[in-house]
């Protein structure tokens, strides 16, 4: 099998992985190196700063000794198989890399024989791509669950992000669908790389040229829509996560059916909207000082489908609301739907030298479709027909109620909507007529 073909065989397969994307490393050039990296992060799609670009998303071997129902690399599943040597490896991506086809590399694996020898070949690719090629761009490498802390810490010396997918969020979950894995498996490469972090950032304190370890922290990935687990188990793990490992991401993978285990699903679409839901809600825990508890609880676990989580958590408080702009603390502001960190921030600076208008607030970002029905200005909302009333709230925010007089239809668009259904103002189309629309 030549390498094209096992190029095709090996990115076929790493598709499922969602956890890809990266942020925080800034690993400089060196004289005779090839590459860098930035702050800004090395992703599929866009970075923070809105440039497009690319990575060799790749398996290193689909072989698998494990039978994880959910995985199309299970040792049971029939399908094409094919292994990269570690030389073969660095080649293509050099290859890649100097046609500017990629500007970093996401390498993952299945296991062959053992999780030591995985890591071995993993290690060796990494080598040469450091050592030979003197490659100082971004990598980001899966760490095997089961290897040794040894070749663990070596691997975290060459890759600016690592990561450990825990998969499935339930102890029970990974007994039942994948039977060879473990929550300790899982769990101790995650500490392991913790400590490796902060041990590397006291050295560099002391010893300015002290090589970096994983500089762009870990991530890891779960499963959505594969087992009964609710979205306050999943967020409430995330939590968990980010406290206790110190993780840059927890990424959320829609379940694509690939397996036919009694336990799994047919037939179904990959819960896509419920996984933006899950990115949303993480969100929230990340930058907004929410907590899992405070946007689900047992008895409500299921994340609301017509609501974002914040939206979700701002009806269901409305003894908090409505918030005056002028003088309410800056916890409250972020937790106040339609503003955000940037926004919550612009408006504390912005009213120590004037009191704040509605008109002022679209000029400092304010997504006033959502604020209007949580916010005052000078102690008069904006429609003087608002009610802080749960049903009419929830309905205007989901577009399913009947609206009061004189306050517009906030809605998402369909791709069912008719245009035709909402024509446009004489003031736009004059607008449109001079340009200035």
């Amino acid at each position: 099998m030549d390498t094209a073909e096992k190029l095709r065989i090996l990115a076929e397969s790493a598709k499922y992985d969602a956890a890809c994307t990266s942020s925080g490393s800034d690993r400089a050039g060196r004289p005779g190196g090839i590459g860098s990296t930035s702050p800004s992060g090395c992703c599929h799609a866009f970075s923070s700063d809105g440039r497009c670009i690319s990575l060799l998303k790749v398996l290193y071997t689909n072989y698998c000794v494990n039978d994880c129902k959910y995985c199309v690399c299970r040792r049971s599943n029939d399908i094409e198989r094919a292994s990269f040597e570690p030389r073969e490896l660095a080649d293509l991506f050099m290859n890649f890399y100097r046609r500017n086809y990629v500007e970093g590399l996401f390498l993952s694996s299945g296991i062959v024989k053992n999780p030591d020898y995985t890591t071995e070949r993993l290690l060796e690719a990494l080598t040469i791509l450091r050592k030979e090629y003197f490659f100082n761009g971004y990598i980001h490498v899966k760490a095997i669950p089961g290897s040794s802390p040894e070749l663990i810490s070596a691997l975290g010396l060459l890759a600016d992000r690592m990561s450990v997918n825990i998969e499935l969020p339930s102890e029970s979950s990974l007994r039942l669908l994948a039977p060879q894995k473990s929550r300790e498996k899982v769990t101790a490469p995650m500490g392991q790389i913790r400590d490796g972090i902060i041990k590397r950032k006291n050295e560099i304190k002391l010893f300015r040229h002290a090589p970096s370890f994983v500089p762009a922290g870990q991530s890891t990935q779960m499963i959505v829509g594969a087992t009964p687990d609710s979205d306050f188990q999943i967020i409430r793990l995330s939590e968990a996560l980010y406290k206790t490992y110190g993780l840059k991401r927890v990424f959320y993978s829609a379940y694509v059916p690939v397996g036919n285990h009694p336990a799994l699903p047919k037939d179904v679409k990959p819960p896509l909207l419920r996984e933006h839901r899950l990115y949303q809600a993480d969100w929230l825990l990340r930058f907004y000082g929410f907590r899992a508890d405070e946007l689900l609880s047992e008895e409500n676990s299921r994340l609301d489908p017509l609501l974002d989580p914040k939206c979700f958590w701002a009806v269901n408080h409305l003894e908090l609301f409505p918030v005056e702009i002028n003088t309410a603390p800056y916890e409250l502001l972020l937790r106040t739907p339609g503003i955000g960190v940037r926004s919550a921030k612009r408006i504390v600076a912005a009213r120590r030298s004037a009191s704040l208008r509605f008109e002022d607030l679209q000029k400092l970002r304010v997504q006033l479709k959502r604020a209007v029905y949580f916010i005052t200005c000078g102690g008069k909302y904006m429609y003087p027909a608002f009610k802080m009333n749960h049903d009419f709230i929830y309905g205007s925010l989901a577009g399913s109620s009947s609206m009061l007089p004189g306050i517009l239809e906030y809605r998402q668009l369909t791709m069912e909507d008719s245009f035709d259904s909402l024509p446009p103002s004489p003031e736009e189309k004059i607008k449109c007529l001079t340009g200035q629309f």
